[in-house]
C-alpha cells in the first residue's frame, strides 16, 4: 500500500503509516506564486518535508519524494513508473482538496482512498453528531462545544464537573505585566543544512514576497518541535495565562507557546500537546488559569474552527454580511505608520511570520474591520503572511470572528476602540497618538473608526443581543457629535489609503 501525505501531514505516526509499505510526498512550488507567501512560511513547510522524508528513510520506508511544479505534474511522473496504483491517504481539513486530489489520482489510472484525519483531537462524525443536521443558517457557539469535548475526554475534567469548578479562567488572564517583568528567551532551532539549502531555494524563486527571512526560528523536526513542547511546558507556561492577551512594544512572543506552526504541520498531535500541560498543573508546576486557558486554546477553539470551517464553506470564504469593500491600507505591507500598536504588530508579522492571538484579533483585524476592509481580501493577508496559517484557520478566524462576515461562529463583531488596546498593553504610551481622543488632530485613530463604525452599521448591529450597551453610548452623542466623528473617521481613512496615517 502507497500513503500519500501532504506537507502539513507529518506526524511520524500518522495512521495510514501503520500499513504503509511505500510513502509519497509531493512538494509543489507553483502554488506559492499564486501569493507573495512569507519566505519563512515557504522555508517551514518545505523543509519540514524534507526532514520527514528523511526520517521516513531511516526508519526503513521507501520514500519517493517528488518535487514539480503541480500536484499534477508530480503525479504524472508517478503513474508512469507505478501505473493503476492505489493511494491512501489522510483527509484535508482544507476545503475541496480532498474531491480535487481524488480527481487528479483518477484522471491518472489510480484511487485515492482517505481516511479520518487523526492529527485532530476530534473527528468530523463527532462534531456533526454534537451539532446536529446541518441547516444553511445554523450557527455555532465555542463554549458549549469546548465543555463537550472536555466531558468527552476527561480533559481538565473532575468526574462530570471541571477541574477547579470553573470552566473557564478568563478573568484572571487579562493582565498586563509590570515594566519591570522581563519574558522568557524563545527557543530557536537554528537552520540545519536541510534548512539552509531550502532558504537559498526560497530566496531565488520567491526572492519578491513579503516578509523577512533572517529571523527564522521554527522548529521543522518531529525532535525540534517535541523540544518546542517541553521548553513551554517548563518555562513559559506558568505565566501564560496571566499574560496571554497583553501587548508589549518591542515583544512578539512574550509567554506564548509558539506551537501553532508545529501543531499545523502535524509535526505535534493536539493530545501529546495538551497532556505535558495538564501534568504540570497535577504536579504543581503550573496554575489552572494557565493550563486550562492553553487547553481551550488547543482542544476547544482550534478544534471548533477546523469543523466550522468545514460546515459552512463555500459560503464563508466570500462571507460579507457588513458589506465591507475597502481595500487593505498600505499600511499592513510596510508598517509605516504612526500608530505604535499597528506598527509593532505588522513589524511581527513581517519580521516572523507571527503575530500572538490578540494582536491578530484586536489589532490587526479590529483596524480592518472599523476601516472597512473587505474581509476575503484580510483573509488573504493573514494567509500569506502567517507561518502557521492555513485557509481552514484563517477563513473562519478572520472572516467570521474578526471581520463579522457572517454569524456563524459569532453573536456580535469583535470590534474596540483605544480604550482596549491602551487596557492591554503599553502601546499607547509611545503614540503620538492621543488614546483619550476621539476628534482632533492627534485623536487615536481607532476612537473616530468604532463610533463610525458603529453608526454606520447600525440596521444591522443594534438588534442584536449582545450590541445593547454599545448603543446605549452611542445614543448619549448629538448630531454635531457623530458629524465630527464621521469627518474625523473619513480623514482618518484617506491619510490610511495614502499611507500618511
Amino acid at each position: 500500500m502507497t500513503v500519500w501525505l501532504l506537507g502539513d501531514q507529518l506526524h511520524p505516526d500518522a495512521a495510514p503509516l501503520g500499513s504503509a509499505d511505500h510513502v509519497l510526498l509531493i512538494e509543489a512550488h507553483a502554488f506559492a506564486e499564486r501569493r507573495p507567501y512569507h519566505p519563512q512560511k515557504l522555508t517551514l513547510v518545505f523543509s519540514a518535508m524534507r526532514h520527514f522524508r528523511d526520517d521516513l528513510r531511516d526508519r526503513g520506508y521507501d520514500v519517493t519524494y517528488l518535487q514539480a511544479e503541480t500536484f499534477g505534474d508530480a503525479l504524472d511522473r508517478y503513474f508512469e513508473v507505478n501505473p493503476g496504483d492505489d493511494l491512501l491517504g489522510l483527509r484535508s481539513p482544507s476545503h475541496g482538496a480532498d474531491d480535487r486530489r481524488r480527481e487528479l489520482v483518477s484522471e491518472r489510472g489510480g484511487t485515492l482512498t482517505l481516511v479520518e484525519n487523526d492529527l485532530f483531537l476530534t473527528s468530523r462524525e463527532q462534531f456533526d453528531d454534537w451539532a446536529g443536521e446541518r441547516d444553511e443558517n445554523e450557527t455555532f457557539r465555542q463554549e458549549g462545544w469546548y465543555r463537550h469535548v472536555r466531558r468527552e475526554t476527561g480533559i481538565l475534567m473532575d468526574g462530570d464537573e471541571p477541574v477547579g469548578g470553573a470552566w473557564n479562567y478568563d478573568e484572571d488572564n487579562r493582565e498586563t505585566p509590570p515594566p519591570e517583568w522581563t519574558p522568557p528567551d524563545v527557543p530557536r532551532f537554528e537552520p540545519d543544512a536541510t534548512t539552509r539549502e531550502v532558504q537559498q531555494f526560497v530566496a531565488d524563486r520567491y526572492g519578491g514576497h513579503w516578509g523577512a527571512m533572517d529571523e527564522f526560528v521554527w522548529p521543522v523536526t518531529r525532535e525540534a518541535a517535541t523540544q518546542a513542547l517541553e521548553h513551554f511546558v517548563s518555562v513559559r507556561l506558568p505565566e501564560f495565562g496571566t499574560y496571554q492577551d497583553a501587548m508589549r512594544d518591542g515583544e512578539w512572543a512574550l509567554c506564548h507557546s509558539l506551537l501553532s506552526a508545529a501543531l499545523n504541520l502535524g509535526l505535534l498531535r493536539p493530545r501529546e500537546v495538551v497532556e505535558p500541560v495538564v501534568a504540570a498543573y497535577e504536579s504543581g508546576d503550573a496554575p489552572l488559569n494557565s493550563v486550562e486557558g492553553f487547553v481551550r486554546q488547543v482542544i476547544g477553539w482550534r478544534e471548533f474552527m477546523r469543523h466550522v470551517y468545514r460546515r459552512a464553506m463555500p459560503n464563508l470564504g466570500s462571507a460579507n454580511q457588513l458589506g465591507q469593500t475597502a481595500s487593505l491600507p498600505p499600511l499592513y505591507w510596510d508598517g509605516e505608520t504612526e500608530m505604535q500598536c499597528l506598527s509593532e504588530a505588522v513589524t511581527h508579522v513581517h519580521d516572523r511570520g507571527y503575530a500572538h492571538h490578540i494582536e491578530r484579533l484586536m489589532l490587526l483585524s479590529n483596524f480592518a474591520l472599523l476601516y472597512g476592509v473587505d474581509p476575503a481580501e484580510l483573509n488573504e493577508w493573514f494567509h500569506l503572511g502567517f507561518v502557521d496559517a492555513y485557509h481552514w484557520v484563517t477563513t473562519p478566524n478572520v472572516v467570521g470572528m474578526g471581520s463579522f462576515g457572517t454569524d456563524v461562529l459569532s453573536s456580535k463583531p469583535y470590534a474596540a476602540s483605544a480604550n482596549y488596546v491602551d487596557k492591554m498593553s503599553d502601546h499607547c504610551s509611545a503614540c503620538p497618538y492621543a488614546k483619550t481622543k476621539t476628534t482632533g488632530e492627534n485623536a487615536c485613530p481607532f476612537n473616530a473608526l468604532y463610533w463610525d463604525f458603529l453608526k454606520r452599521n447600525e440596521e444591522t448591529l443594534r438588534g442584536t443581543g449582545r450590541m445593547g450597551l454599545m448603543y446605549s453610548h452611542v445614543d448619549r452623542k448629538d448630531d454635531a457629535e457623530l458629524e465630527a466623528i464621521r469627518e474625523r473617521a473619513d480623514e482618518v481613512r484617506e491619510r490610511a489609503a495614502d499611507g500618511s496615517l
